[in-house]
């Protein structure tokens, strides 16, 4: 993780999940899986987040918040989706109010699967994830000078 220059902050949602996986997402913050050792922080607050940690199906209610909650992040960002139902609806996906996993929403880069999901593969999800948010900004950073190498020639 020595190639990150801040850490990574976490915004977590849980959906509409039966909160399986919402336990063991807090159980990643316990000091026997100790997610914070590879400096991630747990934030309540989107405009601070770098990844999104979803769980559980959406529903016709929440569904917009969702996408606020995406919106509201800044760039780079990263989701990953937590248990079966965040994937696909699970096993609620034909209630007739389901719309089915985060992915008909927002785009996913990071599916853990499980029902619910183990911490260990939890935390293996965020390290992907945290690799992804890595490779957002090396494309940002490139871009950036792109755009300024453009404007100095015009």
């Amino acid at each position: 993780m020595a190639f990150l220059k801040r850490s990574p902050w976490i915004l977590h949602y849980d959906a509409s999940s039966c909160n399986g996986c919402d336990i063991e997402v807090l159980a990643c913050l316990t000091p026997l899986y100790d997610v914070e050792r590879f400096g991630i922080i747990n934030t309540g607050n989107p405009k601070h987040a770098d990844i999104l940690l979803i769980t559980g199906g959406v529903n016709e209610q929440n569904r917009q918040v969702v996408k606020n909650l995406y919106e509201q992040m800044p760039e780079p960002r990263v989701v990953v989706a937590v248990g079966i139902c965040a994937a696909s609806g699970g096993i609620f996906r034909e209630c007739y109010n389901i719309v089915g996993g985060v992915d008909r929403v927002i785009p996913v880069d990071v599916y853990v699967p499980g029902c619910a999901a183990r911490p260990e593969q939890i935390i293996d999800g965020v390290v992907k994830a945290l690799s992804i948010l890595e490779e957002k900004r090396a494309k940002m950073k490139v871009m950036e000078q792109h755009s300024e190498e453009a404007g100095e020639t015009a």
